[in-house]
């Protein structure tokens, strides 16, 4: 069960973007790369997520897979943005999230496996 979970380009494609938004998260806790521990939690995490990007890419093709990739990407970090870093949050960023996100349903749904 793991091993076919593991395989599933969708879910290795869920991996790349946590360690996306982990890694990227991390760049402001490094101070600039000044601060050792954040420093090394940005390197992990961006290198799991073209890792893991790299295998979904056999199967899903290129720019439905970087859509998905980058635009979830995208919400998910200035989430945490908001959350941990009490970043202004309001109409403008809002609307350009939700844009985002209508992006990457487009893409998915007019996507398909690559040959």
């Amino acid at each position: 069960m793991l091993e076919v979970l593991l395989l599933n380009p969708y879910f290795l494609l869920a991996i790349a973007i946590a360690s996306e938004v982990f890694g990227s998260s991390m760049l402001k806790a490094s101070s600039g790369f000044k601060r050792f521990l954040p420093s090394v939690c940005v390197v992990i995490g961006m290198g799991v997520a073209f890792y893991c990007l790299s295998l979904s890419l056999k199967v899903i093709p290129l720019g439905t897979a970087y859509a998905i990739w980058s635009g979830i990407g995208t919400a998910l970090t200035a989430t945490v943005g908001v959350l941990v870093y009490k970043e202004k949050f309001d109409l403008k960023r809002a609307s350009g999230l939700l844009l985002i996100i209508a992006g990457v349903v487009v893409l998915k749904l007019s996507g398909g496996v690559a040959h």
